[in-house]
Formats: structure tokens, C-alpha cells, sequence
């Protein structure tokens, strides 16, 4: 068994308790190709509009593309410490998958086939007419949650990330050849903390929650 299997077996309340935001990272060591994958596949579990999973990455773990990256994220040094940067991208055509997604909960049994097809033309109808604003408002929120939950599942793993909003977004697409059918979320480097993130200090509940209406 491997240690990251191991590690992966900790309470959910303890990966949330000590996820922290790592900005210094052994750069001699190296996340697998097949363990980044595995982490993906578990990210991609995450919740989104409609079920169209707009999300894309990219995984750089070439030490040459992340010199590439760096002076685009303004020269973090985690750019190129870290095992991978992976660039969460929202992809503002997810809808062309609409028949393919739908398709294939048919075909698992996740639903009936009038089903399947009413659900199939409706999306695609609503997505495809959407304004870019709107759109672009959607693949965030999803792209957000898909990299929260990478986020944590590397610290189940016992490794570390960092969420960087920190990098010009033009620079990074005509760097990359990202087209305008895709939309930067994030940068996220991942990869063993060589010191550890800082802790932080959190809002309690009562002075970010309402009950029933705003109180606050």
C-alpha cells in the first residue's frame, strides 16, 4: 500500500482542518503522472450546472513550461517549485457536449430515454443562447468547485496546493494556445510543502450567517 493510499484514509474533518495554502515546495520532488490523474478523476466529481462539467486543465509539469509560466504569474517562485501547475480553464461551449453527457447517463442507466432526450434539446437550447457574461459567471462557479475539491483531495494524499489568481490571463492563453472558447479560473501549483502553509485566522459562523433573512 502506497503511503499517499495511507495518508487518504484520514477523516474529512482532518483533510479540511489542515489544508493550507503552501507557497514553498521541494523542488526535487516529483508527483507521478498516473497520481495526478487519479487526483483529477476524484476532482471531476465535483457538482456543476446542468451536469456539463465545463471545466479543462492543463497540467504542466515540464520544468521547462513552468519557466515558461513564471514571469506570466509575476515570478511566484511556487510556478516552479511545485511538482505541476495545473490551470483550471472553463470551457464556455460545454454545452456541445450536452448530447454526449446525456447520452451516456442513458446508457448507465441514470435515466429513462424521453428523459435523456427532452433534458438533451432543453440544455442545449438554454446553454448555447446564453449570453458571454452569463456564461463566463457559470464556469467559474463550476470551476471553483472542481478545484476545491482537487485542493482537498491532494491534501488526502499528503500533498499540498495553492489556488493563485496571481497571472495575467492574455499572456498565459497566447503562451499556452488557449482560445477564446476557454476562460482562465485559476492557477494551481501542487506538490510536497517543504515548510508548511501559515494558518490562518476565520470570520466565525455567527458573524457570516443569517437564519431565515439577513441579519448580519
Amino acid at each position: 500500500m502506497s503511503t499517499s493510499t495511507v495518508v487518504r484514509d484520514q477523516l474529512f474533518s482532518t483533510v479540511v482542518q489542515e489544508r493550507r495554502s503552501v507557497r514553498s515546495y521541494d523542488p526535487n520532488y516529483k508527483i507521478a503522472k498516473e497520481e495526478i490523474k487519479e487526483l483529477l478523476e476524484e476532482a471531476i466529481l465535483a457538482p456543476s450546472s446542468s451536469n456539463l462539467q465545463p471545466w479543462r486543465f492543463i497540467v504542466i509539469d515540464s520544468q521547462e513550461l513552468q519557466e515558461k509560466l513564471l514571469p506570466i504569474a509575476y515570478n511566484q517562485k511556487q510556478i516552479v517549485d511545485a511538482s505541476a501547475v495545473i490551470v483550471v480553464l472553463g470551457d464556455l461551449e460545454s454545452y456541445k457536449l450536452t448530447e454526449k453527457i446525456y447520452n451516456r447517463s442513458f446508457e448507465q442507466g441514470f435515466m429513462p430515454e424521453d428523459v435523456k432526450n427532452s433534458m438533451s434539446e432543453r440544455t442545449y437550447k438554454t446553454y448555447s443562447s446564453l449570453p458571454v457574461e452569463s456564461a463566463k459567471q457559470i464556469v467559474y462557479t463550476d470551476g471553483g468547485l472542481v478545484s476545491m475539491q482537487l485542493m482537498l483531495g491532494a491534501r488526502a494524499r499528503g500533498y499540498d496546493t495553492v489556488p493563485m489568481g496571481g497571472y495575467n490571463a492574455e499572456q498565459l492563453k497566447e503562451a499556452f494556445g488557449i482560445s477564446e472558447r476557454y476562460v482562465p479560473v485559476m492557477l494551481i501549483a501542487l506538490g510536497k510543502a517543504l515548510n508548511p502553509g501559515r494558518p490562518s485566522v476565520r470570520l466565525t459562523v455567527d458573524e457570516v450567517t443569517s437564519w431565515n433573512e439577513m441579519s448580519l
